[in-house]
């Protein structure tokens, strides 16, 4: 059984990074370059306003662990408030200052209390966490705008993404400016990943800026959800339920669940900039209540991913079981007519689009071959695009039979090494 998932996995993947790599002249988030000129980071507008504790277990390696809370600009044009998760490291702390690496990680949700400083500390974080602290290296993590402020999170905004990570480093380093060396890096997988290099555009001016690290990064999801996963799902699906997989263990499944999700999640986000888009429209009436489940409401807090998402596969099945003569992408999620169409959503999804901008700083970018949510052909067309305006350090490394998450995690010594060479923690 196990070899005919690793079979079935590669069956997807190659379609996936065939459709992308045939339509990558075609694909309409590349027909005009957003290119961001402007300076992100206003040093002295990053304040740090206080440190509280975590209240959850941290890590061995971890001499101290707190959230941090600063000010950051939200979208609405205001300066408000922001949280970071802050680990010190157990060595002690060099001559010159301390170096920081910033974690921006995957996606959550985007209701308040899917904010990581709000939750344990992550599984596979936790692997790479470690690795750094050993080495000497303060980590700053931040939960994104809205996560944690009951606000709005605006999913996949490349701006505010880049926002929170260097404005978070800002404030840190202005309320101890004697504990810190003043260079900093970031690493980040999935939507960590998008904001990793959306960090990495924004702060390309910033001489204490020194590189970045993207795992599986989100790109071009309107061109996933409408045009590349409506295929390689079915084919995948039709291909597990050949094998003999019960539906509820199909990848297939879980895969299009979180591709439903992520299409809520970002029809909720467009609301920080667009408080009254009607994000419901985006699906069709069967999946509209569970699209809506992912936003706060009075007295009902939002569900944040894996909640979401199970809920989104039970549905699924119960459409399935009622309609056994259909496919898996019969169910009516997203409707992609809408989807494609919507103006606010078509400018949202050109503005959020990572790798718009030359980086001059080495970047080094984690692919899964099987990952079935950033199909790995999709990044590779993103890693050509940024050396194509000129960003010389990309470095694209398609981890075999690796999936979404395992990826960075199987290369963890590869990303540590990355940042020791980059920017050594002494």
């Amino acid at each position: 059984m196990k070899q005919s998932r690793l079979t079935l996995s590669r069956l997807f993947s190659s379609f996936l990074i065939g459709a992308s790599l045939m339509t990558t002249l075609h694909n309409p988030l590349f027909a005009n370059d957003q290119i961001n000129t402007s300076q992100a980071s206003q040093v002295s507008e990053a304040q740090l306003l206080q440190t509280s504790s975590y209240a959850f277990p941290s890590l061995a390696e971890a001499a101290k662990t707190e959230v941090m809370h600063y000010t950051m600009p939200y979208r609405t044009g205001e300066m408000a408030n922001a949280s970071a998760l802050l680990f010190y490291p157990t060595t002690e702390k060099p001559q010159e200052g301390w170096k920081i690496v910033v974690w921006t990680h995957g996606t959550v949700g985007v209701a308040h209390n899917c904010a990581p400083s709000l939750q344990p500390i992550n599984d596979n974080f936790k692997v790479l966490a470690q690795s750094l602290l050993d080495a000497g290296y303060v980590i700053v993590a931040p939960d994104y705008e809205g996560l944690g402020q009951q606000r709005i999170h605006p999913y996949l905004n490349l701006k505010s993404e880049a926002d929170a990570a260097i404005y978070a480093v800002n404030a840190l380093k202005n309320a101890h400016p004697d504990d810190f060396q003043g260079d900093w890096m970031v690493v980040g997988q999935s939507q960590g990943g998008q904001a990793a290099i959306g960090t990495a555009e924004y702060a390309n001016n910033d001489p204490y800026f020194k590189g970045a690290v993207a795992g599986a990064p989100a790109s071009s999801l309107d061109y996933i959800i409408g045009t590349v996963a409506p295929k390689a799902l079915t084919q995948l699906d039709q291909a597990e339920a050949n094998a003999g997989i019960p539906l509820s263990e199909r990848n297939s499944l879980h895969s299009f669940a979180t591709l439903l999700s992520y299409g809520a999640f970002v029809g909720i986000g467009i609301k920080a900039d667009h408080p009254d888009f009607d994000y419901e429209s985006l699906f069709y009436p069967r999946s509209q209540p569970l699209a809506a489940k992912a936003e706060d409401h009075e007295n009902q807090p939002g569900l944040c991913l894996n909640e979401l998402r199970e809920l989104w596969k039970a549905d699924i099945r119960a459409f399935l079981a009622e309609n056994p003569h259909h496919q898996l992408t019969d169910y009516p999620g997203i409707n992609i007519d809408i989807f494609e169409h919507n103006p606010v959503l078509l400018d949202f999804f050109k503005i959020s689009q990572p790798g718009t901008q030359r980086i001059d700083k080495p970047l080094l970018i984690i692919q899964g071959e099987k990952d079935t949510n950033v199909p790995a052909g999709v990044t590779t067309i993103l890693a050509e695009r940024l050396k194509s305006l000129g960003s010389e350090a990309v470095d694209l490394v398609i981890v075999p039979e690796a999936s979404h998450q395992e990826a960075i995690v199987w290369e963890n010594d590869r990303v540590v090494e990355f940042v020791e060479s980059v920017m050594p923690a002494k």
